[in-house]
């Protein structure tokens, strides 16, 4: 990938995960990760409509994943995808927590583990508005 398409997804996210919405300057060591949205073992491309910035903490649980299991009521769904979603839509910030909104909320809240313990000790240190 080149600088530039590296560039225009960095700046396009604002240098935040597109997921949780943890900014980079809360983990200036950790590079967040330029991920693909569709992964190319499902025929994603490597193209900007199909990338996506991504903390290291939901793109190792993303990983090829394209759905999951709604926790309410056992359906199968899709995950959130940042190209095509807005985020206010489908997550509401309530403190330290995220909280999904919508199915597609839900499971990607769910399969990205975005309240693991150590994501609200990343968002508790970042401080107010994370």
């Amino acid at each position: 990938m080149d600088a530039g398409t590296r560039r225009l997804v960095r700046e396009r996210a604002g240098e935040r995960c597109e997921y949780c919405r943890l900014p980079q300057s809360a983990l200036p060591l950790a590079r967040f990760h330029i991920e693909h949205v569709i992964a190319r073992q499902h025929r994603g491309g490597d193209g900007p409509g199909n990338l996506a910035l991504s903390c290291h903490h939901c793109n190792l649980h993303k990983g090829p994943n394209l759905s999951g299991v709604d926790p309410r009521d056992g359906q199968i769904g899709r995950l959130f995808n940042p190209r095509e979603d807005h985020w206010e839509e489908h997550f509401e910030a309530r403190g330290l927590l995220l909280l999904g909104l919508t199915s597609t909320g839900r499971i990607t809240v769910s399969v990205l583990a975005m309240n693991s313990q150590a994501q609200l000790e990343i968002r508790r240190a970042a401080g107010p508005g994370h």
